[in-house]
């Protein structure tokens, strides 16, 4: 899949079939989607694409009214989120940068902007209830018109239902908030994990006798926060397991930054600039303030007590002497 930063320079002789939208967690009812568009563009000879932007429209306004509390959380990190969209075996994927001119193009000028010059859409499809540009004000009944004027098709997807129950990103979200991990490995057809390069952190694990391996959380509001058994693939043939903290750090770091950090169990080896990608199994604790550095190790301690007690769990045991379930998944970098 390639992946473009801003709209594509070859769309004049790239026409496309296209979806639109933040596809955060891609879902089983994205899949579909996703699905319906290779498919179309298989039929008319275009090639597959997805629009989709960075940051979320929601998260863009909320910060740029300084309410970064009211930013919403978000269940794919940007990398999750294309690692996602490649092994739906799309063509490429349009990143756009939402910003104050992208948030105040008319619908008119986002269509003919964005979609017939920029994207060269010949085929495009969206959910049921679409909205998009200035104020939501461009509606499905807007692309139909356009589609008549600048000669591309419109198909409006019908929401995806399991057993008729709703499939979409807020089920997921709700999924994860109740640490229900099975389910939302259901509706997302993968584990649900966090990808990233390891990157160098402060070193404050490893002068506690734990040290981990970080992943960029920049731009990322996770909807995870805590402590949890998890296990890592690709350090390995098979995944390691390991213990994980999202979130700030109010013991050591006073701060609101928010990290990703992984103490793999009986793991010695350096893995900076690593890709991994750390799947989420079970919660520990809430991440919370200990009165010093002896308590927190303490804490880590019984994170680590418990982990091994939960893998040696013949049912748990299995995840570790299987080959990588994400191998299906993940597309080569």
């Amino acid at each position: 899949m390639n992946i473009f930063r801003g709209l594509p320079a070859d769309a004049l002789n790239q026409p496309c079939a296209l979806a639109i939208g933040n596809f955060d967690g891609v879902h089983r009812g994205h899949r579909a989607l996703l699905d319906h568009v290779r498919q179309a563009a298989k039929e008319r000879e275009l090639i597959s694409a997805v629009l989709t932007f960075t940051p979320h429209p929601r998260q863009y306004f909320a910060l740029r009214a300084g309410r970064p509390d009211e930013a919403p959380t978000t269940i794919s990190s940007l990398r999750s989120k294309l690692n996602a969209l490649s092994a739906a075996c799309m063509d490429r994927a349009v990143l756009l940068r939402f910003n104050d001119a992208l948030a105040g193009l008319t619908s008119d000028a986002f269509i003919e902007a964005v979609l017939v010059r920029g994207m060269n859409v010949k085929w495009l499809v969206v959910g049921e209830g679409f909205r998009f540009a200035k104020d939501r004000n461009g509606s499905i009944n807007d692309l139909l018109i356009a589609g008549k004027k600048y000669g591309f098709e419109v198909e409006i997807m019908p929401v995806v239902t399991d057993q008729s129950r709703r499939i979409s990103s807020s089920d997921v979200r709700e999924a994860l908030k109740q640490n229900d991990f099975g389910l939302a490995e259901k509706l997302l057809d993968m584990p649900y994990h966090i990808s990233g390069h390891v990157i160098h952190g402060d070193k404050r694990g490893h002068s506690l006798g734990f040290p981990t391996a970080n992943l960029p959380m920049r731009h990322f509001n996770p909807i995870l926060s805590g402590v949890y058994i998890s296990c890592v693939h690709g350090l390995a043939d098979n995944p390691l397991p390991a213990v994980s903290m999202i979130g700030t750090r109010p013991t050591v770091d006073e701060t609101p930054r928010i990290v990703l950090e992984t103490h793999l169990l009986d793991f010695d080896k350096s893995c900076y600039g690593q890709l991994i990608h750390v799947e989420f199994l079970k919660k520990l604790r809430d991440n919370r303030k200990f009165s010093g550095l002896t308590a927190l190790m303490e804490a880590i301690r019984q994170d680590v007590s418990t982990t091994r007690a939960f893998f040696q769990d013949a049912g748990n045991a299995t995840r570790l002497s299987q080959k990588s379930r994400f191998d299906r998944i993940f597309s080569p970098e």
